[in-house]
């Protein structure tokens, strides 16, 4: 059970413990930052891949903002920061985002950052930065550490042009029909995934997008980080053997100039998906949009389908 949320406040006085951090025994200190809400971009693994600015605005600021206080304190420990920690997620934004705001009203600084990586990718944190910026506080970004621009860099794919996906669907039929949607987009794909899902995605993968090229990026920055580099066929077929402990980072390379269209598979999972939410006539719009095939052929398949799903003769 997650703890309740303790008020967040910015105390100064001649007892407060001096701002400041420490590198391999070198203590340095720190003034207090201006006022502000700071994004700061923090580990994905390695803790040595903090920034001196990270660092020097992590030791600055009043309160640290976090996912988990566990998980940060093991970042604060390592360079010696003594801000506060307070407890920041999904399950206590809506009562925690007041007392932020109030801190801030206060002329008091918070860092925002999350479990790993960059705030506000793939996390809540949008939200505390609408309503500050709402409120006319400043906002800073700290930039740094990214998984997702860690597994471009590293997967010898092109990276002119990417699309980041976040997490799949946990359910196979929803899994599918968006895999079948982003197959269409001319760019790399950026995916994260579970261990105790990526096998079956791959297998999803390999039948939806087919030979093209891959990278399985897991564990990033961390002592077992692995990279397999294939095309989804082959990293589907080898999936069994795949260590599924740890987090992954999909990379998929674009369509090729002359990619066929989605296969007669994708397609009925594409159209499964539109049927259950829309009629017959804005699905096969949709799934025409998507496939590539020819829009006689996708109207005939999903009033066969649509006869399946809901009986009769499938119109609506």
């Amino acid at each position: 059970m997650r703890a309740k949320p303790a008020p967040i406040n910015t105390p100064e006085g001649p007892d407060a413990a001096p701002r400041g951090f420490s590198i391999d025994a070198h203590r340095l200190a720190v003034p207090k930052p201006a006022a502000g809400l700071y994004l700061v971009a923090t580990p994905i693994g390695n803790l040595g891949d903090i920034t001196l600015r990270a660092l020097q605005t992590l030791a600055g600021v009043d309160v640290i903002a976090c996912e988990d206080t566990r998980i940060t304190r093991r970042l604060t420990e390592r360079y010696d920061i003594s801000a506060q920690l307070k407890q920041y997620h999904e399950h206590n934004a809506e009562a925690a985002r007041p007392k932020i705001l109030e801190a801030l009203a206060a002329g008091g600084s918070v860092a925002l950052v999350s479990d790993a990586g960059t705030p506000l990718i793939s996390d809540p944190g949008y939200k505390l930065v609408r309503e500050v910026c709402a409120a006319g506080h400043a906002v800073y970004a700290l930039p740094g550490p990214s998984s997702v621009l860690a597994a471009l860099s590293v997967a010898a794919l092109p990276t002119d042009r990417f699309f980041f996906e976040g997490f799949l669907p946990a359910k196979s039929a929803a899994r599918r029909s968006r895999l079948a949607e982003l197959a269409r987009i001319d760019a790399t794909l950026v995916m994260f995934d579970s261990g105790n899902r990526v096998q079956d995605t791959l297998a999803d993968l390999a039948e939806i997008m087919g030979t093209r090229e891959a990278a399985i990026c897991r564990e990033l920055t961390k002592l077992h980080e692995e990279i397999s580099r294939a095309t989804l066929s082959e990293l589907a077929r080898d999936a069994d053997s795949l260590e599924t402990r740890g987090e992954f980072v999909l990379v998929i390379g674009p369509p090729a100039a002359d990619a066929d269209v989605l296969t007669a598979d994708a397609l009925d999972d594409l159209l499964r998906a539109q049927l259950a939410a829309h009629s017959v006539k804005d699905a096969v719009a949709h799934a025409v949009a998507l496939s590539g095939r020819p829009r006689r052929e996708v109207y005939a398949r999903a009033l066969e389908l649509a006869k399946d799903l809901r009986g009769g003769d499938g119109e609506d």
